[in-house]
This record gives structure tokens, C-alpha cells and sequence, in this order.
């Protein structure tokens, strides 16, 4: 999710790349504060709950009132529904936007059920998918949502060439998808939605398409009235739906919520609104505010800080500290991205050889509340998982051989490639975490060109694909969009992938693209033991250096509330937070 991207896209506070993680601890995915993160990733399901209704169960102990002050190093890019693919703004959106289906956390596990409509009939040849809506929803404004909102709120996904960083699927997956070009080149007219009466949506498939109903619940779902559609502007003031809408926001550094009191909580089965309002805040040292948020003085008593444990602080997190401590679990893999059409097999193998893994996860703050060392594309957490033998150097751990690299580039006459990728300048620990991997990889014999760029433009410089780069393009990570491997492999692997702006690698291999739809394509208990072949296969190309598993690891306020985890963005489930007086 995004997702993470991604869903979403995640990575170390230090690594200026922005999110929290994926994890083992407590069996209900609180903030219980276990001795240790002595457990495993656990695998999810598919679960599905039809006949959900509100309004949401209520939280016990949770009550009404407070702001809570919800605190990031790494900047959100966009709040434009359409655009929105990183697990923080996904996360974040859902206080702001209601979708087809939605995702209830239970037990910490996720359970689709539906939330602005049902969860979708598919037709016998499944190429056509029919949504019930719920009557009555209204927006921010009192207006009411209808169908042909959520129409065109698809057809604007389509526009990609504006919402760049947006997901994907319905490019490959819809009818015609890879022809229109939106409601702003090719005006409202597409054969792939249709809408019928006052509460039907129907979608038309070019290819089947199983998990539909789970990639509903993404924003870029979310109705949007045409004439309230300000295009790039519109991200800077949405439209609600969900139970909280903007009051003020500087984009970069801050965010004010406020209730919306034209949510209404009995049409909705997973959301609640016990806070007056959210106060975001980015921009500011993760290991400092950390610090702040355990001390708890004055209002930090009230905040949470999202960004995952810096180790230096985990010999803090003892006795009543322990309760500060919230661990969860999450879907993502993270990575360092290596550009395949710009950088040769052999001296990717390079790379992978001198890569200092060990010295890059002490200089982030890696720890294993938060991260565990990755060597394969799906995390544990994924149906279908399988830990096969690890690709040479592709492990996650290591010093690095230089020597070895060195005398890898000698022999293919490349000494002196040049490396570059774009880092945080504005950060001390990324500027750190940059320099080692430029120092090993100098001693291997590569000329490298760290490029910095502020935190506010990190996120759009690395997802430039014709950026003067060669390394470390965004997505830095994969969480599962949903639980199965068909939200990995279609959406990074394709040759369409690089056009969507979600590649891993940057592949284009009309043969692989053939494997993945052929798997794609198979009903989920044929697929899902299949796609552990592909992982390794992919792998073996060393188009990106696995480097974590991430787990959910944060620190919150002594007056926050019990928080729990949601699983599908590796983040805390903002829904269902409150403070305690």
C-alpha cells in the first residue's frame, strides 16, 4: 500500500524516504511494549465481510476529544486522491476519504468490507463488475455523493501523465485502459465504467481481474464532484468524505484536521471520529522528536511520532516506557533500485558485491523492532512466500567486498562506471548513510555521484525515471497493495511498469511480461504458489538490492490511547485513535 508506494513506497526516517513497518509483536497489534520483537511476520489472508455494517465497533476505553499531534521526518508529496500512492498520505486519507470497500482491522488482521458501496458481483466471465452504493452519504459540504462522482473519479485516474505517482492497475487491468487518457484529453466518454440509475457502478475488464474489490479501497476511489475539480489544485484542499476534512495546511511541513460533521458514523463499519482533530507536522529530526514523544512534557504527551525506532533510543523503551512502545505488523519490502536499462548485468553484480549492508543498517538506526534483513521481492507476510536460497550478495547483510567488486569491473573493463542517485541534503543521517555507501563503493573502483535534494523534493526526484540517475529511484519499497502476489509482480515488473512510474528496475522483457499475466491470470489457489519461481528468477536479474523487511515500530504520547496497527500500510490506524483525558 504503497503501498506503498503502495502502496506504497517505505524506508528509514534516516534514509529520508519516509515510513513505518511490518512486524511480529503483540498478538493484538497494540501497544502493549513486548520485552523484545522475538516473533515472526506473519502471513495474511485475504479475509472479506460482506454484510458489515455501522457503525464501528467501538474501541474500549477509547473517548471523545483532543487534538492529537501526529509528528514525521519524511514529507507527504501529495494529498490529491488520484495521486496518492505512499503508505503515510494512504494512511492519512482514510480519515479523509471513503472508498467502494475499505479494510476493518480485527484482531490485527484486515478485513475487507464495504464502506461507500457493497463489495462488488463479478459477471459469470468475470469482465464485469456491478457495485451497489450506499444511500445517503454526503460530502465535507452537506452535497451528496452520487454515482457519477465515483465515475468520474476513475476516469480522472487515467490522466496519469498528471497523477504520475498514483496507482496503476486499471492502465493493464480495465477495459480500454491503455488507450484513454482521462476526462482531460479524452473527455468522459470510456468503455470501462458505466453507471446505471441513482446507485449502480459498473466496471468493465479487458482481463480478469480477482482482486478488484481489494484495490477499491485506494483513494483514487474516492468520489470527486467534476465541477470541485481543480486538477493540480486540488490537492491542496479535497473534497471529504471520511471523518475528518482540512482546516489549514501548508504543504511540506504541516497538516490541521477537523471533524467533518457530515460524516455520518452509521454508514460506516470501520471508521471512528473520538478526536476533535489531527495536527501533522513534518520536517523535523526523527530521533529528536522520538525523543520528545517519550518524554512526554506538556503537549508531546499527546503525540505520536510515525517514524520507525531509531535504535539509539530502544534501551529507553523499559519499564513504564514500555507502554510508549507500538509495534504491528506491515507488507513491505525495501530496497536499493538499480536502473537496468542504464546499468549493465555484470555490474550490477558489482554493486550487489561491494554493497556495505551492515554499515548502512548501524547508520540508520535499523534494529530488529523494525526491520528485518530481506533477500527476496515478497515479504513473509505475503501468501506465497518462499525463503529460497539467496541470490549471491542478494542477502541484506554483509560489510561488502570491495576488493572482490573491483576485481569484477576490472574484468569487464568497466573501472571507473559512474554511479548517482539522488540523497536528503538537509538531513545529518542521510548524509551519513550516503557517504558510506559512496565510500564503498569508491574503493570498488565506481565513480559516484550522489546527487542532494531537499526533503520536500526527494520523493518527485526520485520518481523522475529520466532523471540524470542511475540508482536509487523510488518506488525505494513495496508494501502489498493486498495480500497476494498479484499486487507485486504485474505492478513492477512489467515493461509497462516503467511508463506507470512503479518500477523495480526499470525491466522491459516481453517474456517475463508473458510469465507474470499467465500467473496473474490464475485463480488465487493456483496463482499463489507460483509466484515464489518468479520472486527468485527476478532476483537473479539484480535489478535491486533487497536490503529489509520492515516492521511497525513507533513511539507515542503517555496521554495517547491504546494504538493499534494497520497491517495493509505498516502504519498506526489513525481511525481509531483517541487520548486518554
Amino acid at each position: 500500500m504503497a503501498r506503498r508506494f503502495n502502496v506504497a513506497v517505505a524506508a528509514t526516517a534516516a534514509l529520508a524516504l519516509g515510513l513505518a513497518g511490518c512486524s511480529s509483536p503483540s498478538s493484538n497489534n497494540d501497544s502493549s511494549g513486548g520485552d523484545t520483537d522475538s516473533g515472526k511476520i506473519s502471513t495474511q489472508s485475504n479475509a472479506t465481510d460482506p454484510n458489515a455494517k455501522g457503525p464501528a465497533k467501538e474501541i474500549e476505553g477509547a473517548r471523545p476529544g483532543g487534538v492529537l499531534t501526529v509528528q514525521a521526518q519524511t514529507t507527504p508529496n501529495t494529498f490529491d486522491p488520484t495521486d496518492i500512492y505512499y503508505v503515510d498520505s494512504n494512511q492519512i486519507g482514510k480519515l479523509l476519504f471513503r472508498t467502494p470497500t475499505q479494510f476493518d482491522i480485527r484482531d490485527g488482521k484486515p478485513t475487507l468490507v464495504p464502506d461507500l458501496t457493497d463489495l462488488g458481483t463479478p459477471s459469470a466471465d468475470k469482465l464485469t463488475w456491478t457495485f451497489k452504493m450506499q444511500p445517503g452519504i454526503k460530502y465535507e459540504d452537506g452535497t451528496e455523493v452520487k454515482v457519477e462522482d465515483l465515475a468520474y473519479a476513475i476516469k480522472r485516474s487515467f490522466a496519469h501523465d498528471v497523477f504520475v505517482n498514483g496507482p496503476a492497475y486499471q492502465l493493464s487491468y480495465f477495459k480500454d485502459g491503455d488507450k484513454y487518457k482521462g476526462p482531460y484529453k479524452d473527455g468522459e466518454t470510456y468503455s470501462g465504467v458505466e453507471t446505471q440509475g441513482t446507485d449502480t457502478l459498473i466496471i468493465h475488464l479487458k482481463t480478469p481481474f480477482q482482486d478488484l474489490p481489494f484495490y477499491m479501497t485506494f483513494p483514487m476511489f474516492t468520489p470527486i464532484p467534476k465541477a470541485k475539480d481543480t486538477r493540480q489544485e486540488y490537492k491542496n484542499k479535497p473534497l471529504a468524505t471520511g471523518p475528518y476534512k482540512f482546516k489549514t495546511y501548508q504543504a511540506g511541513t504541516s497538516l490541521v484536521l477537523e471533524k467533518n460533521t457530515n460524516w455520518d458514523p452509521n454508514t460506516d463499519a470501520a471508521r471512528h471520529q473520538y478526536l476533535d482533530g489531527f495536527n501533522f507536522q513534518w520536517g523535523g529530526d526523527a530521533v529528536k522528536s522520538q525523543q520528545a514523544v517519550l518524554n512526554s512534557n506538556g503537549q508531546d504527551a499527546n503525540a505520536i511520532n510515525y517514524d520507525v525506532l531509531d535504535a539509539s533510543l530502544i534501551p529507553q523503551i523499559t519499564g513504564e516506557k514500555k507502554a510508549q512502545l507500538v509495534q504491528g505488523e506491515s507488507p513491505c519490502t525495501i530496497v536499493w533500485q538499480l536502473d537496468s536499462r542504464k546499468i549493465p548485468l555484470e555490474i550490477r553484480k558489482a554493486v550487489a558485491k561491494a554493497y556495505p549492508n551492515d554499515q548502512i543498517w548501524k547508520a540508520s538506526g535499523l534494529n530488529d523492532y523494525v526491520a528485518e534483513p530481506a533477500s527476496t521481492v515478497m515479504p513473509p507476510s505475503v501468501p506465497g512466500y518462499e525463503k529460497y536460497a539467496p541470490v549471491a550478495d542478494l542477502t541484506g547483510t554483509g560489510a561488502g567486498d570491495p576488493a572482490a567488486a573491483k576485481a569484477m569491473l576490472e574484468a569487464a573493463g568497466k573501472v571507473g562506471f559512474e554511479l548517482s542517485y539522488y540523497y536528503d541534503n538537509t538531513k545529518p543521517l542521510a548524509q551519513q548513510v550516503s557517504q558510506i555507501k559512496a565510500d564503498a563503493l569508491t574503493k570498488a573502483g565506481f565513480k559516484v555521484k550522489p546527487i542532494g535534494v531537499s526533503t520536500a523534493d526527494l520523493r518527485t526526484k526520485k520518481g523522475d525515471y529520466d532523471a540524470p540517475v542511475n540508482m536509487g529511484q523510488s518506488p525505494a519499497g513495496w508494501c502489498s497493495d493486498w495480500p497476494a502476489g498479484g499486487s507485486w509482480f504485474p505492478v513492477l515488473f512489467r515493461s509497462q511498469s516503467i511508463a506507470e512510474g512503479q518500477s523495480w528496475g526499470m525491466l522491459s522483457d516481453a517474456a517475463l511480461d508473458k510469465e507474470i499475466n499467465d500467473v496473474a491470470n490464475l485463480p488465487a489457489e493456483e496463482s499463489t504458489s507460483k509466484w515464489a519461481a518468479l520472486d527468485k528468477k527476478i532476483m537473479e536479474q539484480y535489478i535491486a538490492l533487497p536490503t529489509y523487511y520492515d516492521k511497525l515500530a513507533v513511539v507515542q504520547g503517555t496521554n495517547v490511547g491504546t494504538t493499534t496497527g494497520d497491517p495493509t500500510m505498516g502504519m498506526p490506524n489513525f481511525s481509531n485513535m483517541y487520548l486518554k483525558s
